[in-house]
């Protein structure tokens, strides 16, 4: 049966990866809709090669652009209601939701509400709203398939036992760039170098937040509510070789983990085909070419991003949305030049812990949270 794919974020790291799968899959998959932040020339041209019944760009401001390069060939549609509308305008079966940051949360919430399957890229979707959108795919049985090579993991692993079988999950990590700098070169760390990823090939504001582990902390919230997990449930292992992506530890003792080689195609491969396991496009995994695989504690002080990660679990209601949107901005800001790289981590707690808190918040009060934490990363600035 042909799956209707709708990409959000198509012209981004995981998107571009997305529609190599569809590639491969050739007539198993059809791309029905299409969505970018602002690259107006690559969405064109992805539009011209895959034919979709809608596109959608987030900056208004290139909307007019972007009709005239497509030249009526397809339904335009902008803004944040644009990419809401193209969920419900695509006729699409599943929705890979790849936009970076909480701007792809309202079309993911919409996706959800449709009960459509979510093949889910974005973890700040369950980061800033777990406990609205968890809840709200069982009331619509939309399915939610992580995309995340470790949380693709430990959905698969989780195929071996029932969810009560459950002892504990190893997320583990590459420990990125800086797992064996000095504390105070990494601090003062330029752009280059915490771009500069050892296993994998990411877009800019992943592979930053790989670089202080910021991305590890996001997926410890994202692990708790996708997997209705205690924080102390989730453990976080350093695998510089990024070969196994993450275990599961079942309560007689086994441990079931999902190996491959550090390619985003196969996760993604399996969010679309799921339940079906079809032939990859990746290069198969040759363990006696790999010899050996190494596993370390991470240093929590080194990394003390961790430490924040556990609390927004611990704490759920705003902690997640105000933790993830003072890191995005915190990120734009060392891209910008405008903070040192060790400041990135330092700015997260101090707004974490200035906020205040809500235990069981309305989406409303989700994005409340979010757009104050935005500005008191700036008020940070003039402290």
């Amino acid at each position: 049966m042909q799956q209707r794919i709708a990409i959000l974020g198509s012209t981004g790291s995981i998107g571009q990866s997305t529609l190599e799968v569809v590639d491969h899959l050739n007539s198993r998959c059809r791309v029905v809709g299409l969505a970018a932040g602002s690259r107006v020339g690559e969405l064109a041209r992805q539009a011209h090669q895959y034919n979709p019944a809608c596109v959608a760009i987030a900056d208004s401001s290139r909307f007019t652009e972007l009709s005239e390069a497509l030249g009526g060939q397809c339904t335009v549609l902008n803004g944040e209601r644009g990419l809401v509308q193209l969920v419900e305008q695509s006729d699409c079966d599943c929705v890979v939701a790849a936009i970076v940051g909480a701007a792809g949360l309202p079309a993911t919430l919409r996706a959800v509400e449709l009960g459509k399957t979510v093949a889910l890229a974005n973890k700040e979707t369950l980061v800033v709203a777990g406990s609205i959108i968890m809840p709200l795919a069982r009331r619509t049985e939309a399915n939610l398939i992580p995309i995340d090579s470790e949380h693709s993991a430990i959905y698969q692993a989780m195929h071996a036992g029932r969810k009560c079988e459950v002892r504990k999950v190893y997320l583990t990590a590459s420990g990125g760039p800086f797992r064996t700098t000095a504390v105070e070169e990494m601090e003062n760390a330029t752009l280059q170098d915490a771009l500069n990823h050892p296993t994998w090939s990411m877009g800019p504001k992943i592979t930053l937040d790989s670089a202080t582990m910021m991305n590890k902390a996001l997926e410890i919230v994202e692990a708790k509510w996708l997997f209705d997990l205690q924080p102390e449930q989730i453990e976080v292992v350093i695998h510089p070789e990024s070969i196994i992506h993450s275990l599961v530890e079942f309560c007689d003792g086994s441990v079931v983990a999902q190996l491959g080689t550090p390619d985003m195609r196969t996760p993604i491969q399996y969010a679309i085909t799921y339940p079906e396991r079809l032939p990859g496009c990746c290069k198969p995994l040759d363990l006696v070419h790999i010899g050996r695989m190494n596993f370390h504690a991470p240093d929590f002080e080194k990394f003390s991003a961790l430490r924040l990660g556990y609390e927004a679990a611990r704490r759920g209601g705003t902690a997640g949305a105000v933790l993830s949107a003072a890191n995005e901005t915190a990120v734009e800001l060392f891209r910008a030049g405008g903070i040192r790289f060790g400041e990135i981590v330092e700015i997260n707690k101090q707004v974490l812990e200035q906020h205040e808190f809500v235990p069981e918040p309305t989406i409303a009060q989700l994005f409340a949270a979010d757009q104050w934490a935005r500005n008191e990363v700036k008020q940070c600035l003039t402290c």
